[in-house]
């Protein structure tokens, strides 16, 4: 049993040296950060060069996050689909009707959601 936990050492003093490193840089910052003089100037944000004009924190539509979607959803097809496609010779010996039955409604749960977006308007790029 002792020797089990002694395999964890090395685990726990990374641990305990990423953490010193973590709180040992934050308290450097505070000390050194706060001899500095600080200036409106100096706090606001860097735009090329240029003043900023107007919010920094813009506002952004619900398209967009519409679009951050999709993304998803046709990235999370591109990442299940790419494996299957590789071992779908060797998994076609063993279960084949599962491994076909298993892609279709995937593929029909992503067409449903395509139909959804395409009601929604969402590839209307011109709205």
């Amino acid at each position: 049993m002792d020797s089990q936990l002694a395999q964890y050492l090395p685990v726990l003093l990374l641990l305990l040296v990423a953490m010193g490193f973590a709180f040992g840089t934050l308290v450097v910052s505070v000390l050194l950060g706060k001899r500095g003089r600080r200036t409106r100037t100096k706090d606001i944000p860097y735009e090329c060069g240029m003043v900023p004009q107007g919010e920094g924190t813009s506002r952004l539509s619900v398209k967009f996050y519409l679009v951050a979607l999709l993304f998803v959803l046709f990235d999370i097809e591109v990442v299940f689909m790419y494996p299957w496609a590789v071992v779908y010779k060797d998994l076609l010996k063993e279960n084949a009707s599962l491994i076909l039955g298993g892609m279709v409604s995937f593929m029909g749960v992503l067409f449903v959601g395509y139909l959804y977006a395409l009601r929604k308007r969402a590839f209307d790029w011109t709205r």
